[in-house]
């Protein structure tokens, strides 16, 4: 299009400044939040902040393993892949190096709800940099391309197998959620890669990956209107899609599977229990609960089995999913130790909700605080940050609100979260070699 003649939608946006978000360098507010959504539904969200001195800019799309049918499970993340091979204007040559000349730090993910694509760039490059997303998200989606990328997938899956981490984790997942779609693989099996075929893709990608059920996110330094005007220019032209996620609340029993490996010499332990969605207010008591419980340092299943040499691992966390959410567990361990080791973070999980102090949920609140504030000190994890949010909650909290809801956490608060989701019922799977 001749960009002498494109003029940019006239539409409001809504401005906001975060009460409380002032800076102490001359009273100025530290940041803003803006929101604008295009003809196509096509939404926009920025968090500026006047001391950046670079932007961050990512699609987000609400897609991800659960949304794949089981023929072509894996499909989204073999998209990412395919996304880097290029646009009908660019190859993957052209990809990487336009990045690299942009001096971009740029990366992607896929999981089981979202996807990911984003850069953070000098604020000079902020329209190459909008251009050549834009291009990623409209993949060629070429058909040598497709053939190769998909050994690199299937070579990935074998891969992983080794790992028995994430052999545990992909059983577990499957275990707890069964016949929910939750229970999906974001890799894929090899038997559904090496049967995907282009043509499934592509549909695929039509469906769901389009305004309506994406977000352009952006965060740092920047001029909101012409971020507007640029996304406009170079995806306003992309069709609307209807890709809502129609799907019932998972059913939980307690489940238990064990895994023999004569090749390993420890004991692999991953469990799921439920837990709030990432759209209830709850979250914030939950993650303060695993961090008591479980975290890497200082936590009561760190004192109970790794300083005193029981586990090597001993992990607990909360992973808030659309809807619903759920509490994790993962442990590594000497084989003979295992049935102790389950009894003692049994006791823990019980008790936690009766006896968590106020001193618990104190260190916990600072740990994550601090983890909030490190992580939203660069343009990139703030843009992470807001789009995790709008994709689930289609609303935007400044970081002195979060970090408000945490420290007004209380251990009333925490013991009726323990009443709500009393930590059961589990799902168990263990990986190792042959117990007697």
């Amino acid at each position: 299009m001749d960009e002498a003649a494109w003029q940019p939608a006239k539409l409001k946006s809504c401005v906001r400044s975060p009460e409380g978000g002032r800076s102490n360098h001359k009273g100025k507010m530290a940041s803003k939040f803006y929101y604008q959504q295009l003809p196509n539904k096509l939404d926009i969200i920025a968090e500026s902040n006047e001391n950046s001195h670079s932007i961050a800019i990512g699609i987000f799309v609400a897609t991800g393993a659960r949304d794949e049918s089981p023929e072509i499970n894996g499909c989204s993340h073999f998209l990412e892949h395919m996304i880097f091979k290029g646009s009908d204007k660019y190859t993957w040559e052209d990809v990487n190096r336009i990045f690299d000349e942009l001096g971009a730090r740029y990366n992607a993910f896929t999981t089981q709800e979202m996807t990911a694509y984003y850069a953070n760039v000098l604020p000079e490059f902020t329209e190459r940099a909008i251009e050549h997303l834009s291009h990623l998200l409209r993949p060629a989606l070429r058909q040598e391309d497709f053939d190769t990328e998909k050994k690199v997938i299937l070579e990935e899956i074998a891969m992983y197998l080794d790992d028995p981490t994430h052999r545990v984790y992909e059983k577990v997942m499957e275990e707890h959620f069964g016949d929910h779609p939750l229970s999906m693989s974001v890799l894929g099996t090899a038997e559904s890669i090496t049967e995907l075929k282009r043509e499934q893709m592509a549909e695929y990608f039509a469906r769901r990956y389009g305004p309506g059920n994406m977000v352009i996110s952006v965060a740092g330094r920047f001029d909101f209107q012409q971020i507007v005007a640029l996304v406009e220019k170079y995806c306003g032209n992309w069709p609307t899609v209807d890709a809502r996620r129609d799907q019932p609340a998972p059913v939980y029993k307690r489940r238990s599977r064990s895994v023999d490996d004569p090749k390993l010499n420890r004991q692999y332990t991953m469990g799921l229990l439920p837990g709030p969605a990432a759209q209830d207010e709850r979250r914030y008591a939950a993650r303060i609960l695993s961090d008591v419980v479980g975290d890497a340092n200082g936590s009561r299943l760190y004192w109970a089995l790794v300083d005193n040499a029981m586990a090597e691992e001993a992990d607990f966390g909360f992973y808030p999913h659309d809807r619903c959410g759920s509490y994790y567990f993962s442990l590594v361990n000497d084989p003979a130790r295992t049935d102790q080791v389950m009894d003692i973070l049994e006791r823990e999980l019980q008790r936690v909700g009766d006896d968590i102090t106020e001193a618990e949920i104190t260190q916990a609140r600072n740990k994550i605080a601090s983890q909030l504030v490190l992580q939203s000190e660069v343009p990139i994890g703030r843009m992470r940050s807001i789009a995790s949010q709008w994709i689930y909650t289609k609303k935007y909290r400044p970081l002195e609100e979060e970090m408000q809801r945490l420290i007004s956490v209380s251990v009333d608060e925490i013991k009726s979260l323990a009443r709500d989701f009393p930590l059961k019922p589990m799902t168990v799977v263990t990986l190792g070699p042959k117990r007697g």
